[in-house]
Formats: structure tokens, C-alpha cells, sequence
């Protein structure tokens, strides 16, 4: 388990780039929302067993705080996708984007977009919500026992997952390839860039906002 966790954790962030060749195509996924909530939700069992295998007290409650943050913030994550899902009446990701051809959602639920991006800030262990590598106490958390290939693993699956929680977030609430009637690819990655900007800028600024 020591040796395969960072490869899971590396496969399953990868495994929901599987949905976006499907996104913008006459073959898309109809279950891709379900899809990504099944996933995800995976994510705690690589914690799990990185921590548990390291045979260390430091990385153990590394990973048990890990897993109790992204559970609980599962929840939020769900309960947020209630409103577009019921909205458009579909778990398409396609049907969604295409929904916001003329206006956004997040123009028709400012306070849900906002809750969904801070949802996604810490299901990412992004900064102020990166408990599971609490320096101060756990030293590194539940990665402290991993160096070379496994560390590296363990990061390049946490990036992954930012840049596929960028991508969601521009289909879900910021209309994906649409700009006001206006499609286009490159309005669709500059979106997932800025939102992936965020996500290290408030890594690299807080807590020094100015």
C-alpha cells in the first residue's frame, strides 16, 4: 500500500480528465456529474492508505485529518451541485454548459458559485484549508514519510485535481465555452486558467492579503 497510494491518488485525478474529450461532442457522457461525485469521493482512500502504510504517527493523523475534511466538505460539494443539476434538469455536464448560453449561473446563484469555489479550495487542500499538512504539528502531514517518485506523485495528483476542479467550475457556473452568445475554445481555457490562477494565488497570499 506504501508504494501503490500515491499511484491511486495519481490515477483517480486523472481519471476525471476521462470526461472532458466528451464535454463539447456529440458522444458525451449523459452521468458525467455523477460520474465526477463517485470519483472524488475515492480520493480519501489514497489518503488513507498513504498515511496508514508510512507506519507513522505523524503521517497516520495527517491522513485521518485529511479524510475527515474531505468528507465533510463532500457534502457541501453535493449539496451545491442540488441547484445547477435542478436548474437545467440534467447531469450532463454538456446540458449544463449549454444551458448558459445566454447567461451565467453564477449571475443567477452569486452566493452557490462562491460556496462551490470554497468548497473546491479545500477539497483541494489548498491553503486555509490545508489542515492534513498542518507544519506546525504534523511536521508534513500524511506525505511526510514519502520522497522522490511517491512525492511527487502525491503532488502532480493534487495539481491534477486543481486544474480539473478549474475546469468543472467554468462549466458549471461561469458557462464554460460561452461568453454571451459568443463560443469559443480559448474563452474556455482561459477560464479554467484564471480560476487554476486563484486557487495558488490564495495558496501563495494567505494569510497576507493586502
Amino acid at each position: 500500500p506504501y508504494f501503490t497510494a500515491p499511484i491511486f491518488s495519481l490515477i483517480l485525478a486523472l481519471l476525471l480528465w476521462q470526461l472532458y474529450p466528451s464535454l463539447y461532442s456529440t458522444s458525451y457522457f449523459k452521468w458525467g456529474i455523477l460520474f465526477f461525485l463517485c470519483v472524488s469521493g475515492l480520493n480519501v482512500y489514497g489518503t488513507l492508505l498513504a498515511g496508514w502504510s508510512s507506519n507513522s504517527k505523524y503521517a497516520l493523523l495527517g491522513s485521518l485529518r485529511a479524510i475527515a475534511q474531505t468528507i465533510s466538505y463532500e457534502v457541501s460539494m453535493a449539496l451545491v451541485l442540488l441547484f445547477p443539476l435542478f436548474l437545467v434538469g440534467s447531469f450532463s455536464f454538456f446540458e449544463v454548459g449549454e444551458s448558459q448560453e445566454s447567461i451565467w449561473l453564477s449571475f443567477l446563484m452569486l452566493p452557490v458559485s462562491f460556496i462551490w469555489f470554497v468548497t473546491c479550495v479545500a477539497e483541494t487542500n489548498r491553503a486555509p484549508f490545508d489542515f492534513a499538512e498542518g507544519e506546525s504539528e504534523l511536521v508534513s502531514g500524511f506525505n511526510i514519510e514519502y520522497g522522490s517518485a511517491g512525492f511527487a506523485l502525491i503532488f502532480l495528483a493534487e495539481y491534477a485535481n486543481i486544474l480539473v476542479m478549474s475546469l468543472f467550475s467554468s462549466i458549471l457556473f461561469f458557462g464554460g465555452s460561452y461568453m454571451f452568445f459568443f463560443e469559443s475554445d480559448i474563452m474556455f481555457m482561459l477560464k479554467i486558467l484564471f480560476f487554476a490562477f486563484l486557487f495558488i494565488w490564495v495558496r501563495g497570499s494567505y494569510p497576507r492579503f493586502r
